[in-house]
């Protein structure tokens, strides 16, 4: 696990603001990762933090939501049913590019004189600032200055704001807007666009070697307006990108431009005096579609950008500041005296609402539109990590992303056929709606997520109330699931019935194909519950829809029986003699891997080690029993958690940047305060100090998510279980106050917690809004305008420490044999990370 005990950043380079991330010097050692930081996005559109000058970059990269090529998975080995079509985001032409020459002199800001830099993302105006001054190799000083946004109320539409100004003198100014097809294009300073080939890493995008971009459409008019139309080769998506220009200057100038197929320029050419500054305003427009044709999606940008224009560039940003106001009315958390956390705490929440915000019934990949990781395809983060945020801040949001993966549902279905069940199946990885997954023992079988997807609706319409959803058809995204499971599991008769699940993979993707995986199950067993009672439900309050329903999907009384009896009948493997819950029925009967004495350069191990070697022992990329115990903690007893919590932690090795915030979770729940506190600033500082070294590939959006329910559901102990909405904090020493929102049936309640007392208080709602909530066993009504306080008393127990792997070795299992650890690679000098394997 890599922790962050201290504050991580370069407080020099990166000084603390509350509400902004400032950086004050460019750095080149790390491009990459400030390409990711300084991305500004809206869920639709993201616009990596490259400079706009745009030579050099680790990654130039514009990216809209959904927009992918599809290319022939070749296995090695053929199979049925195994993927056949690999779908990965496409770099979109970037409309970023301003070009800078100062008497014929250009830019390029890693090789240039720069006398003053700061780069500001400012969390509540939405906008990415950049402030230069440049002394050119002539001696004159240039101050740069711009402003960049990807608006949240016109998703279609991005800002760029560019002024140049002399300080000391007069020169002949040239400035290059541009259009740049990164993906197939020729960058004329910098050759071949195609990114440097890197190490073998299975979360990097693929890379294409055929033109992707097919040109369709080339308009240009008179007023400094370019639009270029595109369709992909083979998943036949279109695209059309546009620029609009106006320039505000005193000064003499002249202006011209040209346009080909993977290039639009349009120059201004300006004979630049001291102090009278040159202004370039440039609106951009992205518009993307699955069955429209280039010429039209050309025409919507022309739309967009003439509304833009209309506005006007000020109000433009003034809508985006009211916009985000209201998302920080929401949705900020706010810890009391802590503004280096405070700090990372925003920047987390800034990046889920730019991964998230104008969806629009799209998904959310697991980098959202911030970098190419993973291909820019849809997992099961979305249900588990980013849902409960959406779902308690942004109610809308949420219901648009389920009706994203409703819409999925066909191709769930046609996939869980050609495995052979019945029900819907959903792909494991994605961005059309087909299994994109190539290696299926960690992919495929995960089945779980059908589990996940059912959880994400249930806690939704649990939370809003929102009924008519699941009537108008959510609803059979419960029934084919609970399909789903019945059919996969079978039953075994010894002294009771119990139903059993076979050879699926848990989150936990370092033990792959297993039988009766405990998350799987749990969450199968809810899955199958939920169902049951949803349809029940509908029956009685929704006759009408209950009757839509069963014509459509010819659901019977005995099939509901059935979800319900194989629920109650899930197999929940426990081992009386280590008292704890097997990750599956194979789990304990492997030898512990030694993570204490693993060298940090041999981690991940999915980088330095093969598959099959790493399913031999007991270790976990991720935490997956431990994820159960808090999303169904109503099922276990607080002993079963600490037993699980002092087991498993030691065997985790944090690869995963899901794994820190639940692991924070359950060590707050159980006690271990210091570790909680650990791990939640691990995930909180994950991409912002790069602690898993591939920040450059985009936000790790899950973990994102993550930190907001670390924050909310660990520190602040709140829980939404079977419609209770309960709270057991447990605020971690040296924090004074913690303060966080919830949205609960339409009703905005602000959060209070001190070392005493939690208090509730409705900031928004009908005049007569009302809640009911349970703070450790006592309920508490809280009303509009007479809010309650809670007395505390304490935050739980307080264990010393961590547990270790010496607290699991040495145990013995049922048979009376000894869990022993090693490191596989037993004669390896493991002190010299290039020395060659050596064996007895």
């Amino acid at each position: 696990m890599r922790f962050a005990d201290t504050d991580p950043l370069n407080r020099t380079r990166f000084p603390l603001d509350e509400w902004a991330l400032v950086e004050t010097e460019f750095g080149v050692d790390d491009m990459g990762r400030t390409e990711t930081l300084f991305a500004v996005g809206n869920g639709y559109l993201g616009l990596r933090g490259n400079v706009e000058e745009g030579r050099d970059g680790h990654m130039h990269g514009t990216f809209v939501n959904g927009f992918h090529e599809t290319w022939p998975i070749r296995h090695a080995e053929e199979a049925f049913g195994f993927a056949r079509v690999g779908q990965t985001i496409i770099n979109a032409p970037d409309a970023k590019i301003i070009r800078l020459y100062v008497d014929d002199e250009p830019l390029v800001i890693t090789e240039a004189e720069i006398m003053g830099y700061e780069r500001r993302l400012d969390f509540r105006l939405g906008v990415l600032s950049r402030r230069t001054e440049w002394r050119t190799p002539s001696g004159k000083r240039v101050l740069i200055t711009s402003r960049r946004m990807a608006s949240f109320t016109d998703r279609h539409l991005g800002v760029i704001d560019y002024e140049v100004e002399l300080l000391d003198a007069d020169a002949a100014v040239t400035i290059s807007s541009q259009i740049l097809n990164r993906q197939d294009g020729r960058d004329e300073y910098r050759g071949g666009v195609t990114e440097a080939p890197t190490a073998f890493d299975p979360r990097k995008a693929e890379a294409f070697t055929e033109r992707v971009l097919q040109p369709r459409v080339q308009r240009r008019t008179d007023d400094g307006r370019y639009v270029l139309g595109y369709h992909t080769t083979n998943s036949g998506m279109a695209l059309a990108v546009g620029a609009q220009h106006q320039v505000v200057t005193d000064n003499e100038m002249a202006e011209s431009g040209s346009i080909d197929d993977d290039l639009a320029k349009h120059t201004y050419k300006v004979r630049a005096r001291r102090g009278v500054p040159i202004r370039i305003t440039k609106l951009i427009s992205y518009h993307t579609a699955r069955k429209v044709p280039a010429r039209e999606l050309v025409d919507r940008c022309n739309r967009t950008l003439d509304r833009g224009a209309e506005v006007g560039v000020g109000e433009l940003f003034a809508q985006q500041r009211s916009w985000l106001e209201d998302f920080w009315a929401r949705s900020d958390v706010e810890v009391e005296g802590q503004p280096e956390l405070q700090q990372a705490i925003r920047w987390n929440l800034f990046q889920l609402v730019q991964a998230t915000a104008r969806t629009d019934g799209g998904g959310v990949a697991a980098k959202g539109v911030s970098g190419s990781g993973y291909g820019g395809h849809y997992f099961w983060d979305s249900e588990i990590y980013v849902m409960p945020f959406l779902t308690y801040t942004a109610p809308n949001v949420a219901r648009n992303v389920l009706r994203f993966r409703q819409r999925m549902l066909e191709p769930a279905r046609a996939r869980a056929l050609e495995l052979n069940q019945r029900g819907a199946l959903f792909p494991w990885r994605t961005i059309n709606g087909q299994e994109s997954s190539a290696y299926y023992a960690a992919g495929t079988a995960q089945y779980h997520i059908d589990a996940d997807v059912a959880y994400a609706l249930c806690q939704y319409v649990g939370a809003t109330g929102d009924e008519d959803f699941l009537a108008r058809g959510a609803i059979d995204v419960l029934v084919e699931t609970a399909r789903m499971w019945e059919d996969l599991g079978f039953w075994r008769t010894n002294t009771d019935d119990v139903f059993h699940i076979h050879g699926v993979t848990g989150p936990d993707e370092y033990t792959t194909v297993v039988n009766d995986n405990l998350y799987t199950n749990v969450m199968a067993r809810a899955n199958l519950a939920a169902a049951a009672a949803a349809v029940d439900g509908l029956q009685v309050h929704e006759p009408d829809a209950h009757k839509r329903l069963v014509e459509r999907l010819g659901v019977t009384p005995a099939e509901v029986a059935g979800w319900r009896r194989a629920a109650a009948h899930m197999h929940i493997p426990f081992d009386d003699k280590l008292g704890v819950h097997p990750q599956d029925a194979a789990f304990l009967e492997k030898e512990l891997w030694d993570l204490e004495h693993t060298p940090d350069h041999r981690m991940p191990l999915l980088l330095h080690y093969h598959p099959l070697v790493i399913y031999r022992f007991q270790v976990l990329k991720q935490a997956d029993v431990v994820l159960a115990l808090y999303l169904q903690g109503h099922r276990f007893s607080t002993e079963e958690k600490l037993a699980d919590f002092e087991y498993y932690d030691p065997l985790t090795t944090g690869d995963s940047t899901l794994s820190a915030v639940v692991q924070s979770i359950i060590a707050s729940e159980v006690g271990y305060h210091e570790l909680a506190l650990r791990y939640f600033r691990s995930a909180l500082f994950v991409d912002l100090a790069d602690l898993h070294h591939n920040a450059a590939d985009g936000v790790h959006v899950a973990s994102t998510g993550g930190v907001w329910a670390g924050l909310v559901s660990g520190f602040g102990g709140f829980r939404d279980h079977e419609g209770r909405f309960t709270f057991d904090p447990r605020l971690p020493d040296g924090w004074r106050r913690l303060t966080f929102r919830l949205t609960i049936r339409g009703v905005r309640v602000r959060v209070d917690l001190t070392e005493d007392a939690i208090r509730f208080e409705i900031e928004s709602g009908e005049a007569d809004a009302a809640l009911t909530l349970n703070v450790r066993g006592t309920e508490a009504l809280v009303s509009r305008g007479a809010p309650v306080s809670v007395p505390l008393d304490g935050h739980g127990a307080r264990r010393v420490g961590a547990p270790t792997m010496q607290d699991v070795r040495g145990s013995r299992r049922a048979d009376g044999t000894l869990l022993t650890a090693s490191i596989p690679t037993l004669s390896l000098d493991i002190d010299d990370e290039d020395a060659p394997p050596t064996f007895d």
